[in-house]
């Protein structure tokens, strides 16, 4: 597996596979949770791999998911980055309840992935949204006095405004900002990435293929079961699903030239971008997570690359990306 760095050049770099792995849909959102003995299973099969670099958060699950990981690599701590991430409040009975990155609440829940992941310290921590009560100087003032103590060793924002990134940079060095970037939803070259690059931070694009949309296997008559995510999300409604399901089609045409799949054009296309992009397909099944390693050696040419640009520039995007209320939660 070939590597990337993420962050400023110096000691805030942090050198990872080039391809990392989602670990969400393994506890939440995506249908029936497999056994965790699988999933375990699967995880030490992505390390086999080449795999270095898992992403995961306290709220899903919500926590289940940390420990999950944390248990599957715990016989190779040493040779993985974990990323995970703070900043939801939840009830006594473990249900989200909103925002929250209070400096207390961030040192609390840091103890708390600390002790389900089973390690000594966090490789990179992202603030999962961004929180409008709390400076997010104060935020990065945190997480800076975690990072001289010990516990954490990157910090992270997800889905954080320019703005916003650049007050928490001029605080704590931020070593990557994740948010969703692909083929399907390219809203950040308009001002982010031109900031990352200035700044030198790293970017980790969530739901490269689109949640499924650019893998080719999802069309006009999929059915999302219960407990699947996208049966609720504007973007996979009827209408809007068969609208967007134009550019899939004109993807096809590129990955019948390369002999290639749908979606290793999709996660070829990411990599080709720029040298400091990490994408992070999720997926639980041993078979897709080998086709998408399969586009870190998949090599598209300058003609390919235009055309993909004009596939994706020729179809707007129908939907939103969530439903309304978590659309507010998104930092611009």
């Amino acid at each position: 597996m070939h590597t990337r760095t993420l962050g400023p050049a110096g000691p805030a770099r942090l050198e990872v596979s080039a391809l990392g792995l989602g670990c969400m849909g393994m506890s939440q959102s995506f249908g029936a949770v497999p056994p965790r003995e699988e999933m375990i299973t699967f995880l030490r099969a992505a390390v086999d791999r080449g795999v270095t670099f898992f992403d995961t958060a306290e709220v899903y699950g919500p926590f289940h998911n940390e420990e999950l990981v944390g248990e599957a690599l715990r016989p190779v701590r040493d040779d993985v980055v974990i990323a995970t991430k703070f900043g939801f409040a939840f009830d006594d009975d473990g249900n989200q309840t909103g925002v929250s990155s209070r400096p207390d609440h961030i040192r609390a829940a840091v103890d708390g992935s600390l002790r389900r992941l089973g390690t000594d310290s966090i490789d990179l921590l992202y603030q999962h949204r961004v929180d409008p009560d709390v400076p997010i100087e104060d935020v990065a003032g945190t997480v800076k006095d975690l990072i001289d103590a010990g516990k954490v060793h990157h910090f992270g924002l997800s889905e954080a405004g320019v703005q916003t990134i650049r007050r928490a940079h001029a605080v704590q060095p931020v070593t990557a900002l994740q948010s969703e970037y692909s083929l399907f939803w390219r809203e950040p070259e308009e001002d982010i990435l031109p900031a990352l690059d200035e700044l030198g931070i790293g970017f980790v694009p969530f739901s490269p293929l689109g949640r499924g949309f650019l893998t080719g296997q999802v069309t006009a008559t999929t059915e999302f079961g219960e407990g699947d995510i996208r049966a609720n999300l504007p973007r996979f409604q009827h209408e809007a699903l068969q609208a967007n399901l134009a550019l899939v089609d004109l993807i096809t045409t590129v990955a019948e030239r390369k002999e290639a799949t749908v979606g290793q054009v999709a996660l070829a296309w990411l990599l080709a971008q720029r040298a400091s992009i990490v994408p992070i397909p999720g997926t639980r099944r041993l078979e897709r997570l080998d086709e998408n390693l399969g586009a870190a050696d998949l090599h598209l040419t300058e003609e390919d690359l235009a055309d993909l640009d004009r596939a994706s520039t020729s179809v707007p995007v129908q939907g939103d990306r969530y439903p309304e209320a978590m659309q507010r939660m998104i930092d611009r």
